[in-house]
């Protein structure tokens, strides 16, 4: 079953109102205008006031595949092209979708703000970039979720979505989502992504009070398949959140409690969950991509894991993988790899999965093997090692003489 794992709470005109079955927390009123102050947090965590000096994510997509986005919210009107809805049918004819949680996660990635110098509302962490919304997911307040997560037909929208995104330019993909079983076909639609230079930003899933043994939490898809940036969720303090998963596919975490972002309707929300941390990483690849287009996927990561902040003991664990996400630190990192290349078929880049020494950037080797050349000198070599082999042959057979002479002279 395909999840939405964040929960949230509604903030408009002052008044605090539950959104059904997800409240997880109350919070103090707040006005819409207001909301901004609330983002502070995040934008110190993150360092995006540093980082928007070098990149704010123009020219970038950022498909957003979730349970779709309004275009007409005053922070993301005209930053938002609606894409194709591979949930269609599951509702009964006529019903419209909410799109709550997708409006949600695109402020958080490209939301610019409204009024004055877009100083009101919702700033997202690539205020300048495109959102791509491609529905591939129900709310869970939807007349058809229940039919939409047990038929056949719907079992695959994930990987319909990624190669459609993909086909449609997006330049990283956002997928807030997550689901306990993976599919054949999720597995081959992100390996084209990668293949096409898509950054794939994953949530690392909400079960993480759920142990399957003393060890680690569940894995959850598509994050934990290999090339997808898995994001984990931190509280306050900047450590683990307890709901948050926990396994050997945390790359990277970012902050997931009371994080504010924009609803349908110019509404506002407060909310908490992987979901949320992972727009925030998706919103800083973006900016990535934005500064250097022609960064692969591998190297994107090795930005995001080379500048984390707050990096456990030994430099990763499975709770926030290489540590907190820093756009300004990721920025910078990313212009040291910049000059990197890396050929499709044998070099690959320092697999970001593993510890880097003291934070530092390893050196990416290209191999270009000429064969006749290899010939040439394979055949130099084996002529040198028969010659070699002649010389000790001939060698011996002088000192055996020359014994044989030195004992007949002795008789």
């Amino acid at each position: 079953m395909l999840s939405l794992g964040s929960r949230r709470i509604m903030l408009r005109q002052g008044a605090a109102v539950a959104a059904a079955a997800m409240v997880l927390f109350t919070a103090a009123p707040a006005w819409a205008d207001d909301v901004r102050g609330g983002q502070q947090p995040v934008i110190k965590t993150l360092e995006l006031t540093q980082a928007w000096r070098t990149s704010k994510g123009r020219g970038v997509t950022v498909a957003v595949l979730d349970s779709g986005v309004d275009p007409r919210h005053r922070d993301l009107v005209r930053s938002v092209r609606v894409g194709k809805d591979f949930t269609a049918g599951a509702n009964p004819p006529g019903i419209a979708p909410l799109r709550l949680h997708g409006t949600y996660m695109a402020s958080l990635i490209a939301g610019h703000g409204h009024g004055p110098g877009g100083k009101l509302g919702i700033i997202g962490v690539a205020p300048e970039a495109d959102v791509l919304s491609v529905r591939v997911i129900l709310e869970d307040e939807e007349p058809g979720f229940r039919e939409f997560n047990s038929e056949e037909r719907f079992e695959n929208v994930v990987a319909r979505g990624i190669r459609y995104a993909v086909d449609e330019g997006a330049d990283v993909i956002n997928m807030s989502i997550s689901k306990e079983l993976a599919t054949r076909e999720e597995r081959a639609a992100i390996r084209y992504a990668i293949s096409k230079g898509v950054v794939l930003v994953a949530a690392a899933g909400n079960d993480g009070d759920r142990k399957v043994d003393a060890d680690y939490a569940p894995y959850s898809y598509p994050a934990a398949f290999p090339g997808v940036v898995s994001v984990g969720a931190t509280d306050r303090r900047l450590r683990r959140a307890t709901f948050s998963n926990w396994n050997s596919s945390v790359l990277v975490a970012a902050p997931g409690v009371d994080i504010m972002g924009a609803g349908p309707g110019d509404e506002y929300w407060v909310g908490r969950g992987t979901s949320q941390a992972t727009a925030l990483v998706s919103g800083v690849a973006a900016l990535i991509k934005s500064k250097y287009p022609d960064m692969s996927p591998p190297l994107v990561a090795r930005a995001l894991t080379a500048s984390a902040t707050d990096r456990p003991p030994g430099g990763y664990d499975i709770a926030t993988g290489f540590g907190i996400v820093n756009a300004a630190r990721a920025l910078l990192e990313a212009g040291k790899l910049a000059g990197y290349t890396e050929t499709a078929a044998g070099a690959q880049a320092q697999d970001p999965t593993r510890p880097l020494a003291g934070g530092q950037s390893g050196a990416i080797k290209v191999i270009d093997r000429d064969e006749k050349r290899v010939t040439v000198h394979a055949a130099i070599a084996a002529a040198a090692a028969v010659g070699a082999l002649a010389s000790l042959s001939v060698i011996f057979i002088l000192v055996r003489r020359v014994r044989r002479a030195h004992s007949s002279q002795g008789a």
